[in-house]
């Protein structure tokens, strides 16, 4: 039995999707801990582009077991449209693989309005939210009026805690922000809905976890954005609601550190960013397009552009100390293909002094110019190649100095974005 958690070391969008996919083949139970549908993981199969934003990917695979724990915020919409789109294609999602833990926060329309109405009020100060109610989920969440998934199921109870909640949140959509209100009724209606629906895959995730632990079964937990938008160690205030460290996979699951056996971080070959926040080693030239272009780097939740730069290892090691990494998995190394000269950050420069971890102070981060390393590219294809000692020379260096940066040695080195195309050095769940 072996207990794996996997998260992002930048800020996020690391090729995760494609990771969870790959491990879950090994793995028994899939479980995502935090976050929302702001969250999204890409990954191609047998051809075919999945997208996904709540349910872990691992539902591609048969025999495996899926679950949504209770640090999640579950907007029951868009997981029931997720759903009945796998379903469309073939890819069975029933009560039998995918669970929804019964303390999992709802987003509510509410929660979406003030998100959007707060982000506009911002004007040039805008932090680049998604707009889909995750942040006033928490905010309900933490001040104790949030709605569970299992009110869903009683209209007594929902429909208390509407009327309650409304009062105060009508009153600042329609009096501070100048926004339409809801009524009680409607959104009644539309939830006990989705209640209906979802009530049975609904269930206690950390029994069920339990339960996995005694099986001894290898348990995968899957973390969503990245090290660097954590609520508490990302660069705030650019960063999401909630805790996206390691640490999270047992607050937001219900299972014990101790169950824990190994943590895995994903670094992109490069490094890239969506929404404000500062970026030392962003590339604002044809490099950084070239970058955005062949990666494809535009948000699958939103659409948005991704600032790319080069790898960053500040970034990096930050997250591998936040995290108390084991193994990196390196993503999208086939970007860099073509591109003659590379660099990677190994310390910032911040006026006469200099940093090897990221400053906590936003205005210090925003001064910080890297100090890079400079490495020969390469021209051969990596996308056909299945083992290590077959990739070029230069390409082996710069995977080398990784390594080397971060002191954490190299598991997994994907090569393309099929499941196939992925050179596979350790098997985290022996």
């Amino acid at each position: 039995m072996a207990n794996v958690v996997v998260i992002g070391t930048q800020w996020g969008d690391e090729g995760k999707g494609k990771v969870v996919d790959l491990l879950t083949e090994k793995a028994d139970c899939v479980v995502r801990f935090q976050g929302g549908n702001n969250a999204g993981h890409t990954l191609v199969v047998e051809g075919t582009q999945y997208i996904f934003h709540l349910i872990p990917s691992g539902i591609l695979h048969p025999g495996k077991v899926c679950m949504i724990g209770n640090g999640v915020v579950l907007d029951p919409g868009v997981l029931l449209q997720e759903m009945d789109r796998l379903n469309g294609l073939g890819r069975s999602v029933t009560p039998d693989n995918l669970v929804i833990s019964r303390y999992t926060h709802i987003i509510m329309p509410y929660h979406r309005a003030l998100d959007l109405a707060r982000e506009n009020a911002k004007g040039h100060g805008k932090i680049g939210t998604t707009g889909r109610g995750i942040g006033p989920c928490y905010e309900d969440k933490v001040c104790r009026s949030g709605i569970r998934l299992h009110d869903l199921f009683d209209e007594q109870a929902l429909r208390s805690k509407l009327e309650r909640n409304l009062k105060e949140k009508n009153f600042l959509l329609e009096h501070f922000f100048g926004a339409s209100p809801l009524e009680v009724d409607a959104v009644a209606e539309e939830y006990l809905a989705y209640g209906r629906r979802l009530a049975p895959f609904a269930d206690n995730v950390s029994e069920r976890l339990q339960q996995s632990v005694r099986e001894n079964r290898h348990i995968h937990f899957e973390g969503a954005q990245g090290t660097h938008l954590d609520i508490d160690h990302g660069t705030y205030p650019y960063v999401t609601s909630s805790n996206t460290v390691a640490g999270n996979a047992c607050c937001g699951s219900g299972i014990g550190p101790t169950r824990i056996h190994a943590v895995l971080g994903v670094v992109k070959a490069y490094t890239t960013r969506v929404g404000g926040g500062p970026f030392p080693t962003e590339l604002e030239d044809e490099t950084g397009e070239r970058i955005r272009a062949v990666g494809g780097e535009f948000g699958s939740t939103t659409g948005r552009p991704r600032r790319c730069g080069w790898l960053d290892m500040v970034v990096v090691n930050s997250a591998v100390r936040l995290n108390g990494l084991a193994g990196l998995i390196i993503t999208k190394l086939d970007v860099l293909t073509g591109i003659p000269k590379l660099k990677i950050c190994v310390s910032y420069r911040c006026g006469t002094r200099s940093l090897d971890m990221v400053p906590p102070e936003l205005e210090a981060l925003e001064k910080c110019e890297p100090v890079c390393r400079e490495f020969d590219g390469w021209e051969e294809d990596l996308r056909g190649i299945r083992r290590y000692q077959d990739l070029p020379l230069n390409t082996r260096r710069y995977l080398e100095a990784v390594e080397e940066l971060s002191g954490v040695p190299i598991g997994i080195v994907s090569v393309g974005p099929a499941r196939e195309e992925t050179i596979l050095l350790k098997d985290p769940f022996q």
